[in-house]
């Protein structure tokens, strides 16, 4: 995905102005404090074993203004959206990750671990909790993800 992403970035002349890292995101241990104006992490957080420490992670390399961005899977919030998704997520998705690649167990994962992710307003929380400001929230697709941001100060 980090070539997609730098193929991606050259293309639309972003060439030199992003970096694509690969980094544990509780130790962020090639980035220096204070050295980022941006950071962005899709669908990954849910897989974090600490989230709270990724956001103080996140928090540490931004620079005064920078902002962090996340999309993440989360909690729909219409009943009966949230009835036909879990339908979907609970039955299809296992079958489908089981008939096209042979793996029902990780697609069981993805199903769990979205279940398992706080949901919008105690995500929010904790970014307030670790030091982000204007921390917003919106859900897309009644909640089936949301879309966080927040900015150091």
């Amino acid at each position: 995905m980090l070539e997609v992403g730098r193929r991606r970035a050259s293309k639309l002349n972003y060439a030199g102005q992003v970096e694509f890292e690969i980094d544990d995101a509780e130790e962020l241990s090639t980035v220096a404090d204070e050295s980022v104006d941006a950071y962005l992490i899709s669908f990954g957080m849910r897989n974090v074993t600490n989230p709270t420490k990724a956001l103080k992670q996140a928090l540490r390399v931004l620079r005064r203004g920078g902002r962090f961005m996340m999309l993440e899977f989360a909690k729909v919030d219409n009943p009966i959206a949230e009835q036909l998704y879990d339908a979907y997520s609970f039955n299809l998705i296992p079958s489908i990750g089981e008939a096209v690649t042979g793996d029902r167990a990780s697609y069981t994962y993805l199903v769990e671990s979205i279940r398992k992710f706080p949901e919008q307003e105690e995500f929010g929380a904790m970014m307030e909790d670790t030091g982000f400001r204007s921390v917003q929230k919106e859900n897309l697709s009644f909640g089936v993800v949301c879309q966080y941001s927040g900015f150091k100060l």
